[in-house]
């Protein structure tokens, strides 16, 4: 499973392990848990990167339209897991 570490607004790092990926509308989103082999809390990240950045900017999805679309396409690519909102 990759692992990626991002840097939170107070400079500390926050590592995360990704269950997967999709693209929906043009936007990227990633599906990423904190524990590699518990059940554990997973988050939506959303792509908010702009071609000149030097590095990728993301940020939890918390709209729930939003998050229930995505939600939906994860469900579909993953089904053996449960995703809870």
């Amino acid at each position: 499973m990759e692992k990626i570490v991002f840097t939170g607004a107070e400079g500390d790092n926050i590592e995360f392990y990704v269950l997967e990926k999709t693209t929906l509308g043009g936007v990227d989103y990633v599906l990423v848990t904190e524990s590699e082999i518990n059940d554990g809390e997973a988050y939506v990240l959303k792509d908010l990167s702009k071609t000149s950045d030097a590095e990728g900017v993301y940020e939890i999805v918390s709209d729930e339209e939003e998050l229930d679309a995505v939600g939906q396409v994860f469900k579909s690519l993953l089904d053996d897991i449960d995703l809870i909102q």
